[in-house]
Parts: structure tokens; C-alpha cells; sequence
């Protein structure tokens, strides 16, 4: 079973712009990994550099044309679903969205597959806890099946790879490769021209039970349609972001202040101090405190007599 919810202002028939591109974001998962952070909030709320998780993983489409008509399809375990949709009708009133709850963890594809009735079309996906930096502005044009971003790494092995074929197709997708001459890693980031297409690759995986650790992984199903006659190409980027994990989380915030999504408050409170590049909420209440460098401070929190650097606080 699943739950769908629609909101969003209808676009009308025949737009001059484009047709319709659909953008899948899998974001259910209890988020074990981000304990406690994840007690009071679903991962992708968590705060990060002054907007939170899914702010920074939706603004990864604003490179798209302007005017292009999109729907965004954002797919929620059973707890994050009130939470999620009130975020977004909050800070994104503007984007028309479908909210589809996934009952059970069983995995990306199992996510795709019960959100289908709005995946028709060309579409984007991408994963929940990670973003990247590329130019989307002539994504629709692709005359291939499909598009996967990759970036090169110094070690493969813990990620997934694409191997291509002379012609630069790809050939297979490989989880956690033995070797490291390969080393263009899969981000999990992905076009595709047909959702259509895509869901009937979905429907066979999903039929004939390939599962690893009783979850169904897109590569497999990927994996699959390759063989069938897809043609999937790469797409290099030079930023690959992760905030599915607290380390990660606090890389990635260190990367976004770093690079213009800081601030620079002035100091509020006497015997404050604060030292760049930080995000700090102009309702926060610090005194008596050192703030920064890397530091990220959300709505609410009170802060004394600290010293604070390389941090993310919240007041929930």
C-alpha cells in the first residue's frame, strides 16, 4: 500500500516551453545513522548551513531553464510525511510536489516503483542525503535513454562504479568494485527520458525478487535495462556532496560555508565573537561565546559561555 498527496497549482496543456520533467527524490529511511539528530526530525530537515538537507538537495534543479514546467515527487517513509509537507509548504510554496509514502524500507527501487502514476515522462532522480553541482540547462535534449552522474575519486571501492565501452555507454554498474583502476563512481544522480521505461525495468526486478539484504537497489534494475538495449551515458562532476552521515554532514557544512552560504552576522551580544565563515539565525540568542569557523546555528538556540567551531546546532 501507499499514500499520494498532490499539491501544487495545475500547469496547463501544450506549454511552449517544454513538456513536463518529473523529479524523483527518495527520502524515506528512519535515518539510524544520524541519531539523535533524526529522534525529533527526518533527515532530510536536518539544518545545514542555513537551510536544511532538502533545501540544499532541491536547489541541485535550479540550474534547469527557466520556465521549464516540473513536478517534483518526493518519496517519505510513514513518519516523515507531516513534517516534509509542511517544509515545503512553508519554504517552497512556489513548487508544485507529490508526496508518496513508502510503508517499508525495501529499498530505491521499491520507492520508484509505488510512486509510477507520477513518474511518466522525462525525469530527474536523485538520492535525499546527497547533492552535486552541474549545469542541467540542456538535460531535456539528451537523445540517449538515460544519464548518470559520476565523479572520479582516489578510491572506489567503498561506492559504486560505471563501466563504460569505447563509445563511452555504459556497460554495467558494479557495487564496490575489488579494484581502483575504475574510479568513476556512481553519485546517485540520474536522468532519464522515459519514466515509463524505467518502470517497466522496476516491475521486472521487483517480480523476480532481486534483493540484497531484502532491499531492491536501482543498480540492479539499471543493470538489467542495460542489458535489455538501454543506452546510458555518464555525466562527470567536480562536487559530490553527502550529508547522509555526522561526518559527512559536517564536511559538507564546512563546503557550503566555505562557499558563500555563510552570513556574516554581526556580532549580537556583548563578549560574543564571531569568526567566518559561519550561518548563524537571526533569532538565535548567543552571549558570553566564540562562534566559528564552520559553525551553523539554526532558529531558537541559545548559546552561553561556549566556544564553538567545526558545529551544526539545532533547537530541536
Amino acid at each position: 500500500g501507499r499514500l499520494t498527496r498532490y499539491f501544487g497549482m495545475p500547469v496547463s496543456e501544450g506549454n511552449s516551453l517544454s513538456q513536463m520533467l518529473k523529479i524523483a527524490v527518495p527520502l524515506a529511511g528512519y535515518g539510524s545513522r544520524m541519531r539523535p539528530h533524526t529522534w525529533s526530525k527526518p533527515k532530510p530537515l536536518i539544518p545545514l548551513a542555513g537551510q536544511t538537507v532538502l533545501d540544499h538537495v532541491l536547489a541541485q534543479f535550479n540550474s534547469l531553464p527557466a520556465g521549464q514546467p516540473v513536478e517534483y515527487v518526493l518519496i517519505v517513509g510513514p513518519y516523515q510525511q507531516e513534517q516534509v509537507e509542511a517544509h515545503m509548504r512553508r519554504q517552497h510554496p512556489d513548487k508544485t510536489f507529490h508526496i508518496v509514502v513508502q510503508p517499508q524500507m525495501r529499498g530505491q527501487s521499491d520507492a520508484l516503483w509505488l510512486a509510477r502514476e507520477h513518474l511518466t515522462g522525462p525525469m530527474l532522480m536523485s538520492f535525499g542525503d546527497t547533492f552535486i553541482e552541474t549545469d542541467l540547462s540542456r538535460v531535456l535534449a539528451e537523445p540517449l535513454d538515460g544519464i548518470a552522474w559520476v565523479k572520479p575519486v582516489p578510491d572506489p571501492r567503498p561506492f559504486g562504479v560505471a563501466a563504460l565501452n569505447p563509445q563511452g555507454l555504459i556497460t554495467r554498474l558494479i557495487e564496490k568494485p575489488q579494484t581502483l583502476e575504475n574510479n568513476r563512481v556512481v553519485v546517485g544522480f540520474y536522468y532519464f527520458r522515459s519514466g515509463e521505461k524505467l518502470m517497466d525495468v522496476l516491475d521486472q526486478q521487483i517480480r523476480s525478487g532481486v534483493t540484497l539484504k531484502n532491499e531492491f537497489f536501482l543498480t540492479d534494475a539499471l543493470n538489467l535495462w542495460i542489458e535489455q538495449g538501454a543506452r546510458l551515458r555518464t555525466e562527470t562532476v567536480e562536487v559530490w556532496l553527502d550529508a547522509g552521515r555526522p561526518d559527512a554532514l559536517l564536511e559538507t557544512n564546512r563546503w557550503l560555508l566555505d562557499h558563500g552560504s555563510g552570513n556574516s552576522p554581526v556580532p549580537a551580544g556583548e563578549g560574543v565573537a564571531i569568526i567566518p565563515p559561519v550561518f548563524i539565525h537571526p533569532s538565535a540568542d548567543i552571549r558570553s561565546s566564540v562562534i566559528g569557523p564552520h559553525v551553523s546555528i539554526a532558529a531558537g538556540c541559545r548559546i552561553e559561555n561556549s566556544i564553538l567551531r567545526n558545529s551544526i546546532l539545532d533547537s530541536e
